[in-house]
């Protein structure tokens, strides 16, 4: 493992701050617990600072933090389900991450969002939790390891399946 630095900590310190959201994000898309989910943000935290060395600047950090914390998610929901055998729903409490206000309307509306999206299977939720993000097809495909074209699809499929529940 290569040497870390005080700057290369410093920088790595800075870039976690200015992205701190992400990892929030998919942190309460995953976990519905309180603690649950202040463990996924730890060792999502833990496995950014373990593959930092092998970060490749060149390429955008939200990118690749979306890529590592979504790996640590989706291998968490695995062994929840192990343990479990069932997967994690989501609650109210994701709203606090994505709510801007005390718009009720758009609380409900996120509401039966979230509950809908808790029915998807963790690829679909990851699919949809960058696309909402604004994530280009291209950036999720790199994310979660699908080919542009598929993610495209994916997405339509998504959205059908939303239009259809949330009607």
């Amino acid at each position: 493992m290569a040497s870390r630095g005080i700057r290369d900590s410093e920088k790595f310190a800075g870039l976690i701050r200015d992205h701190a959201g992400i990892v929030r994000k998919v942190a309460a898309t995953y976990a519905s617990d309180p603690d649950d989910r202040a463990d996924l943000v730890q060792d999502m935290l833990a496995n950014l600072w373990a593959a930092w060395p092998r970060y490749d600047d060149t390429r955008p950090f939200p990118t690749w933090m979306y890529r590592v914390a979504l790996n640590v998610a989706l291998s968490h929901v695995r062994s929840v389900y192990r343990e479990r055998r069932v997967m994690i729903p989501l609650t109210i409490d994701h709203d606090t991450v994505a709510a801007t206000g005390p718009d009720h309307a758009a609380n409900h509306a996120l509401d039966a969002l979230h509950a809908t999206m808790a029915r998807f299977d963790p690829l679909n939720r990851a699919v949809l939790l960058l696309y909402l993000d604004e994530r280009s097809h291209r950036e999720i495909g790199e994310i979660v390891g699908l080919g542009e074209s598929a993610v495209g699809t994916r997405i339509d499929r998504i959205k059908q399946k939303l239009r259809r529940e949330l009607a």
